[in-house]
């Protein structure tokens, strides 16, 4: 059947050319023109299907093949005739490329009108598809912050990344398409009895301006489909009350403390998410990528979406990336496009409305670090951890300033999280040796994408980087917790470890089941011992990582009135999280919308201020209500 299909493409390729081309026309050589074009173009098809297309077999009939295989057979068929058929022509002078000036004067200006035309389009195209190809499920809120935001520390693979996927192949489509709009040709025919000049300058001109054109639309319509552009619509235009109807305001909150107040370390684990566990455990993998994390996981409480242990946070609007992430978890909101460019790169700009879990422990007198193995400027962190808590920030440059690692020294985003726990055990250290309750968090990075950073320590069992630094990674955490716990304050202190968002290493989950729910890691070790810890708060829960606010709190000895700070809920109340009152689907389409009430409150309020309900011993020493 295939090689019928081509002899008939091949038929239709020998017709135009012996009416188009051929000034000869005996029965010989209309047959050898036949008979030579069955053989080559069914020759070169069916490389095409075997090779390219991986066809088994031409020759024998299996019954396999559906007629769509037979269609695109004959289409290429047809499509090797044609560029043969060309190639004849232009060989053998019956088709001829002559140069021609342009005589109109606009003829310029609509061949640089198309070349940008046509760059931009290509920048849109090229970026969706290495944007998506690097990122993931990239959306909107977070494309556009990301744009807005500080990249001070982003480490320089990501601009070698953006140069190599994104700029040199949108020159190298905009030279080639150069070429051809610059070219100054008309094809000119040389029929048996006169000649045509079938392209010429002003349809040379045309052609060029619907490429450029079609270029333009095609990328900015893939963009807007997988970078779901429309959400920023909703984002500037379309309003919802649902933070304001739901918010509840720290300041305003009565908060209680326990009299002697517990420390809190809160690890945020770059990328770490529940599919690295093996199969039987409800992850993805053939082999437990994760097993120290499992082992902490079965001592400590964590929150699951499903009825197994294994389950995280669901997917939320503006939780999806590391500075998110802490946002989320320390107000009890959605990061949010800001309402003025800039908005999270300058000094009290940064969710200056908020009163947060920093501005809380503050008050409470607690002392608090925040460390990163990379630059806290990247995303605005730097200006975040100050204006909220004024955290002693350790990132990469704090390690230079201060002797910590050579001024020169640079290893994936700063320094790797070998060095970052062994200078986390000496600032915990020293935190604790100052006599009051303190906050330490930090974040580790060698998981994040691209493959991870894989130490010189680290062991190999895995065939590919990724896993490796994954279980590397897990394994460095696990002995960074144990040597907490043979810490004489340990017995005071809660330790949060939990994934700061879904991994977006594509080559890694290039083959994942896409209906696998994947959720991010999470574990709380070692938590107040007056908490409701009753099984039924710890599976089949809809939550997301907003409401890790006032469960923090909360883990720590907290009693909140209402259980509910920012639009989070403390998991280990009765009350239920936004999520499971109002639905995951309705509550993330109302947080796409702009919310006036946020744009106000939070992020356009240098100088938010107010009675807080929170009761601190340094504020009102006589009426701190103690835990019972």
């Amino acid at each position: 059947m295939f090689l019928l299909l081509g002899t008939v493409a091949a038929l239709i390729i020998s017709a135009v050319q012996i009416f188009a081309f051929c000034r000869e026309r005996s029965a010989g050589k209309c047959i050898h023109m036949v008979i030579k074009n069955v053989f080559v173009i069914n020759l070169i098809a069916i490389f095409f299907q075997k090779y390219v297309f991986k066809y088994k077999h031409f020759f024998v009939w299996t019954g396999s093949y559906k007629p769509a295989s037979f269609i695109k057979f004959f289409i290429i068929a047809l499509l090797v005739g044609i560029v043969l058929l060309g190639i004849y022509a232009v060989i053998y002078k019956y088709i001829t490329f002559e140069h021609e000036v342009p005589k109109k004067k606009g003829a310029r200006a609509l061949k640089l009108i198309s070349v940008i035309l046509f760059c931009l389009g290509s920048l849109c195209l090229v970026g969706t598809i290495w944007g998506k190809g690097s990122y993931g499920d990239v959306t909107a809120d977070q494309l556009l912050i990301n744009l807005l935001s500080p990249a001070g520390g982003a480490e320089s693979d990501v601009y070698v990344e953006g140069i190599e996927g994104l700029v040199y192949p949108s020159m190298l489509l905009t030279s080639v398409f150069c070429l051809f709009v610059y070219s100054n040709f008309k094809l000119v025919y040389h029929g048996i009895k006169k000649n045509i000049t079938f392209f010429n300058d002003l349809v040379h001109r045309i052609i060029s301006f619907i490429l450029a054109l079609a270029m333009l639309g095609g990328g900015i319509g893939y963009g807007v489909k997988e970078f779901k552009l429309k959400q920023l619509y909703n984002a500037y235009i379309a309003k919802s009350d649902f933070i304001e109807a739901n918010y509840k305001d720290p300041r305003t909150t009565k908060m209680t403390f326990p009299e002697k107040k517990r420390n809190l370390i809160h690890i945020y684990l770059e990328s770490m998410e529940n599919s690295y566990l093996s199969k039987d455990l409800g992850g993805y993998m053939d082999t437990n990528l994760i097993p120290k994390l499992t082992e902490l996981a079965y001592e400590g409480y964590t929150f699951s979406n499903n009825d197994t242990k294994f389950g995280g946070p669901l997917k939320a609007t503006g939780t999806q990336w590391s500075v998110a992430s802490m946002v989320n978890m320390t107000t009890g909101l959605p990061m949010k496009v800001p309402a003025e460019p800039n908005a999270y790169g300058s000094p009290g700009n940064f969710f200056p409305g908020a009163y947060n879990l920093g501005d809380i422990l503050h008050d409470q007198g607690y002392e608090q670090t925040v460390m990163f193995g990379a630059d806290a400027n990247f995303g605005g962190l730097s200006y975040y951890y100050h204006d909220h808590g004024n955290y002693k920030i350790m990132d990469y440059g704090y390690a230079k300033r201060e002797g910590l690692i050579p001024p020169d020294y640079k290893e994936w985003w700063g320094y790797e999280d070998d060095k970052l726990y062994e200078f986390a055990k000496d600032e915990i250290t020293r935190l604790y040796e100052t006599g009051k309750p303190f906050n330490f968090t930090m974040e580790t990075a060698d998981t994040h994408r691209p493959g991870g950073y894989l130490s010189k320590n680290a062991s190999t069992p895995f065939g590919d980087h990724y896993s490796n630094a994954i279980f590397y990674s897990q394994d460095e955490t696990y002995k960074f917790v144990e040597w907490i716990k043979q810490q004489p304050f340990y017995e005071n202190t809660t330790i949060i470890l939990i994934g700061d968002h879904l991994s977006m290493d594509t080559d890694f989950f290039e083959n994942f089941d896409p209906d696998y729910l994947r959720t991010q890691f999470n574990v709380i070790l070692n938590p107040s011992p007056d908490l409701n810890t009753s099984k039924s708060k710890f599976t089949d829960r809809e939550w997301a990582n907003f409401d890790m606010f006032p469960t923090i709190l909360a883990t720590m000895g907290v009693k909140i009135k209402g259980d509910r700070l920012g639009i989070g809920t403390n998991l280990f109340s009765d009350t239920p999280t936004v999520f499971e009152e109002y639905g995951v689907e309705h509550t993330n389409t109302e947080l796409e919308k702009k919310s006036e009430f946020m744009n106000s409150t939070i992020l356009l309020n240098p100088e938010a201020n107010g009675e807080t309900a929170t009761e601190t011993t340094s504020q009102k020493p006589k009426e701190t209500e103690k835990a019972a």
